[in-house]
C-alpha cells in the first residue's frame, strides 16, 4: 500500500527584536517550539530591526515597545513602508492602552505584554499568520488585476497607433500607460509624436525629456 507524503509546510520567518538580553532569548525558545515558524534575525534596538528586515526578509516582526535608537512603534513604521503585508506582534512590559491604540492605528496586529507564556504568543502568531495569509491573497489579486489592465492598455495603444489616431481617447491610454516609471520607450515615443500633431508643446517637454533620460539609461 503506497502511503501519500504530505508536503513539508513552509515555515513562517521570525525576526526579534528586545533590548533586555533574557527577553530575547525565552522568546526565542518559545518560538523554537511552534512548529510552523523559524527564527531567521534578533536584534537588540529598533534600527537594528528595520536593518534586519531589509537584509533577513522576514514573515513576522517581533518588537518590543521600548528600545533605545528606535522603539519599536517608530521600527516597525518604517518596516511596514518597505513590507506592507509583513506581520507584526508588539511586546511590552506595560498595558498601556494610548501604546495599544497606537499600534493598531499604524497596523500593528498583535499586543502582548511581558511576561507572556507560550500559549499567549502562538494564539498571537496564529491571528497574525491568518493576517498574513489574506494580504498576500489580496496582494495577488491586485497584482493580477494590475497586470491585466496593463495588457488591455498595451493591446489598445497598438490599436491605436495602427489607427494612427490622435484623439482624446488615444492620449488617454498613452498617458495611463507612460505612468509606469519602466514604461516602454516605443509608448513615450507614441505620445510624443500625438503631443506634436495635437501641439501640446508643455506636455511634449516633459515627455521628450523623460524619453531622453531613459534613453540615455539604456545606453549606459
Amino acid at each position: 500500500m503506497t502511503q501519500t507524503v504530505k508536503p513539508k509546510k513552509e515555515k513562517l520567518r521570525v525576526l526579534i527584536a528586545d533590548d533586555i538580553q533574557e527577553t530575547r532569548r525565552n522568546t526565542r525558545l518559545m518560538v523554537a517550539t511552534l512548529d510552523n515558524l523559524e527564527v531567521v534575525a534578533i536584534a537588540s534596538n529598533g534600527l537594528q530591526a528595520v536593518e534586519m528586515t531589509k537584509e533577513h526578509h522576514p514573515d513576522i516582526v517581533i518588537l518590543d515597545v521600548n528600545m533605545p535608537e528606535m522603539d519599536g512603534l517608530t521600527a516597525f513604521r518604517h518596516i511596514v513602508k518597505l513590507y506592507p503585508y509583513i506581520g507584526c506582534i508588539v511586546i511590552s512590559g506595560e498595558n498601556d492602552q494610548a501604546t495599544l491604540q497606537t499600534a493598531k492605528s499604524i497596523g500593528i496586529q498583535e499586543y502582548l505584554i511581558k511576561p507572556f507564556i507560550i500559549q499567549e504568543l502562538e494564539t498571537a502568531v496564529e491571528h497574525v499568520s491568518e493576517y498574513i495569509k489574506d494580504a498576500r491573497l489580496k496582494f495577488g489579486r491586485s497584482e493580477q488585476a494590475n497586470s491585466e489592465s496593463k495588457n488591455h492598455l498595451e493591446q489598445l495603444a497598438n490599436e491605436h497607433m495602427k489607427a494612427k489616431r490622435t484623439d482624446d481617447e488615444a492620449v488617454h491610454v498613452f498617458e495611463q500607460l507612460a505612468e509606469d516609471p519602466n514604461c516602454s520607450i516605443r509608448w513615450l515615443k507614441a505620445l510624443s509624436m500625438i503631443y506634436v500633431i495635437r501641439q501640446e508643446w508643455g506636455k511634449l517637454k516633459l515627455t521628450a525629456a523623460r524619453l531622453e533620460e531613459q534613453t540615455n539609461n539604456q545606453i549606459k
